[in-house]
């Protein structure tokens, strides 16, 4: 992840100094998908793990929430 932020930086900053090209231009939106699904796939794992209860200590996780975590834990 650390090599795909480094050229997804020095694609911004190229296209900050001179216009991409279509091949860079085609790269840096590629490499920005790449990056949003593994954020989103970080966060989505993250909200998986959450468990929430109320003050009598009963879970009240949305099912939704629940869905995801059973979707998550098959995989």
């Amino acid at each position: 992840m650390e090599e795909l932020i480094k050229r997804i930086n020095y694609l911004a900053n190229k296209s900050k100094k001179t216009e991409l090209n279509a091949d860079e231009k085609a790269e840096q939106q590629k490499l920005r998908e790449e990056y949003l699904g593994m954020i989103r796939g970080q966060v989505k794992n993250q909200l998986a793990s959450v468990k929430v209860v109320d003050n009598e200590g009963q879970d009240v996780t949305p099912d939704k929430l629940k869905d995801l975590k059973n979707n998550i834990n098959k995989k």
